[in-house]
């Protein structure tokens, strides 16, 4: 047969280079795996996803939310790269006929030969690049759409242009996306065109002849028109965006709306402009008709310089010369709607100032000490301190454990309401005997029980009262589920329901288990729901482990401000949430607010700083949600709660007024519940949120005045102290305790704070705000005015007399010995007879006991102090019911100088010396010296004790013994049985 030049007969021999059939084989397969893979794992997110909302019940905001997203993504999508696309085939089809008679013709030849073949599928990927991009971006807006197609009115209108708020928190962000969409499909489509044109021989650069032709001419000035037309618009939307400009104002930090300059020269300048873009751009589509582009340079030319000397270069001069010679005058009328609005925006403009002497009108003290525990209940468990007693004493076993602070509610016994600390024993992981898959995820899978204790009361052992406690908890509290599988410390998920048993609480008779009989999670019984959490969790066990079988399911997203936030994107959670037992059920309450940017003249803050404190500082899980967002208006719309057990989440419509919450119910409808929703029994345990009393407190240090003079001049500023209780500089956090204001005729649960004057220490207010949910009054905010005439003392002044008070700073020294740590809780500050009373509980951290215990109360009130082991004692000292002086007339202390007496002295230097020793002892582990250097102690003290009596005898005055000032390690060095060895 002839040869049909297939080379010669035979094997084939494989050209080099060329790789065979097999491995291009396995190579496309496994480029399928690949896709296949990377396709799975984004079903995996999104199937997930769904499973989990469908689990909870809001499968609504799932798919609201996504079909939002689609939506845009899609019609944005479509729109640029349909823009992008037509421009790019327009200058395609205006090109010239092509000719090579330049240099830069020829080379712009070999391009227009190399794509020709590939110019369908080129404009495809262009358009579908572009498109991609804008369509990302324009989901991400999906809050901004649904705001402005749900949006309803305020029925507030700014004092400018007199259009509704909502114009402006849901309106003119919608509007403004528009317009930078607009901008972006203008920019790119001129960019596209231009290129296409000059490829194809439109625009020339070096050719000799017209640098354009006059279709490309044509095409490119409508595209510079469009341009110039949408920054018309943007003229005209800025003249209302002045009313929402931040701008830098020495009278305050991020000044809103606005001022004199901006309403003389800057609204004027906008509108001239707006007038001038519109011709302009007139005269560039002009160019359809009149082939030349010297009248829209013209224009253009003349917009700029516009925009450079009315828009920049008369403001200044305005300012310059009308303004800083007479400002007080020219922007007191703007300030005044700055002030307004502000106080509106924040829900401060009810807020009620008092004048408040700071100084007590009963000459006779002693009557005032009746009126103490009739005024407030001054809580002396700081919740920010004894979390570690909690764990010590009633953690159980090591995988339990209490937040870092616990939480102050109010609780009812016998009809009496206590405040009361309490925190949940949650799972804690890190305890766990031996950590592994097994153990992480099946079998350790929640916490158990409430443990409770009085806000109001320690026993003689400075340990808390507890009113619930043990495993299981008993109490006051009565019947309740107590399995807690979401809480705060449950960050990881588990898989419960199925073979594998989990343990539920250990007692005497050994480990008690259980298996969750709630319909919380997502089942695993399908195959696909395995895989899809075997690749979204990134654990293959998932898939084919056998402990998963019938019935199981896998918890997750179990933190309650996780789940209230998922289910509620559109709202800002509270940084604080907090446990109640309410209807036999542990449940997490969760405060949650709707904020906007857009309220005019209102000015901004940003979340993260105005509600940092020494708390949050030290524990972010307290810092709240979204920290980055800047607002100008904040309501606590939405009261939260989430099932311990079951995980359930319930939002109530709580602020029944609010235009933005009314606007999100639109969006999302019947996810939020209506107020009249809420049962008694949760109503009790609702409290006014701290972070937006934060946030309200450092907008009322400059916003408590109405006056806009005084506004300007600054003479009113006020500051939040630093927590004088430490050394870390944050602000000091605000506190709750029942208390009565002087208006009020009984006590109500409160958040209070304390003002001082910008940059000094000295007292200038007191802040209240009723936080008892079922109180007429809930939410007013009180404040107490101190004058500025006079002195008062404020927190950081109160705190340094209390370390410097020689006496007690001597008997701080002996609770500091050894290995000690003293640790100063809360100080509460109660107004009282005209008055200020300041309380602070001091806790020890003893040697063998790492753990506080409260040993002693200080209390002052108009210059006395007292230093006592109980609250009562120092009350009684301090205001003398004991039927005694309170000390020294020039400090008021409650115990005599010990200098003045060399036997008391003597006294104490020997129990320092005993406590030393048995330190010494401790650590050496003899227990034969620790028990005599314990009885030398014992001994230095009653001689103390003894010599003090005598020389109070001696002086008439009824001061208080040094045993009152026991050593910490005779009250918490442990004995040799390891128990702790009080004593003194």
């Amino acid at each position: 047969m002839p040869d049909r030049g297939g080379g010669p007969t035979g094997p084939r021999i494989r050209a080099a280079g060329h790789p065979s059939r097999r491995v291009r084989t396995l190579l496309m397969t496994l480029g399928v795996l690949a896709v296949l893979g990377m396709a799975f794992s984004m079903f995996a997110g999104f199937w997930t996803n769904w499973l989990w909302y469908r689990s909870v019940h809001y499968s609504s905001v799932f798919t609201t939310t996504l079909w939002t997203k689609i939506g845009l993504f899609s019609v944005f999508g479509l729109l640029m790269a349909a823009a992008v696309g037509l421009n790019i085939w327009l200058a395609h089809r205006l090109r010239p006929p092509l000719s090579a008679m330049s240099m830069e013709q020829q080379s712009l030849d070999r391009y227009r030969m190399g794509i020709a073949p590939y110019k369908k599928w080129l404009l495809l990927a262009v358009t579908a690049l572009v498109g991609l991009i804008a369509g990302a971006s324009a989901a991400g807006q999906w809050r901004t759409w649904l705001m402005w197609v749900n949006g309803v009115p305020f029925h507030q209108k700014d004092p400018q242009f007199h259009l509704d708020v909502s114009f402006y928190a849901f309106d003119l962000p919608w509007y403004r996306f528009l317009l930078g969409f607009g901008f972006a499909t203008a920019i790119l489509s001129l960019i596209a065109a231009a290129l296409t044109h000059y490829l194809y021989g439109g625009l020339r650069v070096t050719s000799p002849g017209a640098r354009a032709t006059g279709a490309a001419t044509g095409h490119l000035s409508v595209l510079l028109g469009f341009f110039v037309a949408l920054k018309a618009v943007a003229y005209w939307l800025d003249r209302y965006g002045l009313a929402v400009k931040s701008s830098d104002f020495k009278a305050t930090d991020n000044w809103t709306g606005l001022r004199y300059v901006d309403a003389n020269a800057y609204l004027p300048a906008k509108t001239i402009l707006f007038c001038i873009a519109v011709i302009c751009a007139l005269l560039f589509f002009a160019t359809l008709w009149r082939r030349t582009w010297q009248l829209p340079v013209i224009g253009f030319g003349l917009m700029v310089l516009s925009a450079i000397l009315i828009g920049g270069l008369y403001p200044a001069i305005v300012q310059k010369f009308q303004v800083q010679p007479n400002e007080q005058a020219k922007e007191a009328p703007y300030v005044q709607k700055n002030l307004k609005a502000t106080r509106q925006a924040y829900g401060i403009d009810d807020t009620q100032v008092s004048e408040y002497t700071g100084k007590s009108t009963t000459t006779d003290k002693t009557k005032l000490r009746g009126d103490v525990d009739d005024t407030a209940s001054i809580r002396i468990m700081d919740p920010n301190i004894v979390s570690p007693t909690f764990q010590q004493l009633q953690q159980m076993r090591n995988y339990y454990a209490f937040p870092t602070n616990l939480d102050v509610d109010r609780y009812s016994k016998n009809g009496k309401v206590q405040d009361t600390v309490i925190g949940l024993r949650e799972l804690n992981l890190d305890g766990i005997p031996k950590n592994n898959w097994i153990n992480d995820h099946f079998r350790y899978t929640h916490g158990y029980g409430v443990v409770a204790a009085k806000g109001t009361e320690a026993d003689d052992q400075g340990q808390p009262v507890f009113t619930e406690s043990d495993l299981p908890s008993t109490g006051d509290l009565g019947t309740y589920q107590q399995r807690i599988y979401y809480g705060e410390k449950t960050t990881t998920y588990s898989i419960v329901g199925g073979p594998q048993k989990e343990i539920d609480y250990s007692d005497d008779s050994g480990e008690k288990t259980t298996s969750y009989a709630g319909k919380s999670g997502v089942s695993l019984s399908s195959p696909i729901n395995r895989a899809a959490y075997a690749v979204a969790f990134n654990e293959p066990q998932i898939l084919y482990s056998g402990a998963i079988g019938e019935g199981s399911r896998i918890l997750y997203n179990r933190t309650p401000k996780e789940r209230v936030e998922a289910v509620a994107p559109w709202l800002t959670i509270d940084g604080d949430a907090y446990p109640a037992v309410v209807d036999g059920r542990i449940q997490w309450i969760v405060d949650a607010y709707t904020t906007t940017n857009g309220y005019p003249y209102a000015s901004r803050t940003t979340l993260g700083d105005t509600t940092a404190d020494s708390l949050t500082a030290t524990n972010t899980s307290r810092a709240v949600v979204a920290q980055q967002n800047q607002v100008n208006y904040i309501r606590n719309s939405v009261k939260a709660t989430v099932d311990a057990y079951t995980g359930a989440v319930k939002l109530y419509q709580w602020d029944t007024e609010d235009p933005v919450l009314k606007t999100w119910m639109k969006a999302f409808p019947d996810t939020v519940q209506p107020r009249s929703a809420i049962s008694a029994s949760l109503m009790d345990h609702l409290r006014y949120p701290q972070d937006l009393f934060k946030v309200q407190r450092e907008l009322l240090t400059r916003y408590h005045v109405t006056d806009a003079q005084t506004f300007l001049t600054g003479s009113e500023v006020w500051q939040v102290p630093d927590d004088p209780t430490n050394k870390s500089g944050d602000a000091v956090p605000p506190y709750y305790l029942s208390m009565k204001m002087p208006d009020q005729s009984a006590q109500t649960f409160s958040l209070s704070t304390t003002f001082t004057p910008n940059g000094r220490d000295n007292l200038s207010a007191f802040m209240s705000v009723d936080s008892e949910a079922g109180s007429k009054d809930y939410g007013k905010i009180r404040i107490l005015k101190l004058p500025t005439s006079t002195t008062v003392d404020g927190p950081k002044q109160v705190q340094s007399q209390f370390n410097s008070e020689q006496d007690i700073a001597a008997a701080i020294k002996l609770l500091k010995g050894g290995d000690s740590e003293v640790e100063y809780g809360n100080l509460l500050t109660v107004p009282l007879d005209g008055g200020l009373l300041y309380a602070e509980p001091v806790y020890v951290r003893g040697a063998g006991v790492k753990y506080p215990l409260l040993r002693k109360v200080l209390v002052t009130f108009e210059g006395k102090t007292a230093f006592e082991n109980t609250l009562d004692e120092a009350l009684n000292k301090v205001f003398g019911s004991d039927g005694s002086d309170t000390g020294s007339s020039d400090t008021g202390t409650t115990t005599p100088p010990t200098s003045g007496n060399p036997t008391v002295q003597q006294a104490l230097n020997d129990a320092q010396k005993a406590f030393d020793a048995g330190q010494e002892a401790l650590k050496k582990g003899d227990w034969t010296a620790y028990g005599k250097a314990q009885a030398e102690l014992q001994d230095a003290l009653k001689r103390a004790e003894e010599a003090q009596s005598k020389a109070a005898d001696r002086t008439g005055s009824g001061t208080a013994s040094p045993s009152s000032s026991p050593s910490p390690g005779a009250s918490t060095s442990p004995s040799p049985s390891g128990s702790s060895s009080p004593s003194g």
